[in-house]
């Protein structure tokens, strides 16, 4: 059901998808894999609210964080806004999976 641009009120929203669009994965463009120090982190969200793929995930049993690594093309964003640093690059051949 596709709406033209025209009749979406003035500050509309756009529902989110219920689920995973499988058709749209991009990790596999990464090179470099986001990697979370949990120690350093102060879950002041600022890499969740900056990363342009949604692919932050926010507060699991085990981590502040994670990364939905499906989605996550490795931009770097997060690491940049980081402003503790807790968020570093890792090149993608450091990992077997």
């Amino acid at each position: 059901m596709a709406v033209p641009y025209e009749k979406i009120p003035f500050a509309g929203t756009v529902p989110s998808p219920k689920k995973e669009n499988e058709g749209m994965i991009t990790g596999n463009w990464r090179t470099r894999r986001p990697v979370l120090d949990t120690e350093k982190c102060t879950q002041c969200q600022i890499c969740w609210i900056s990363c342009p793929d949604s692919s932050v995930n926010l507060m699991t049993e085990d981590s502040p964080i994670t990364f939905n690594l499906k989605y996550c093309k490795g931009c770097g964003i997060c690491s940049e806004v980081c402003p503790v640093g807790a968020i570093t690059l890792v090149p993608e051949l450091d990992f077997k999976d």
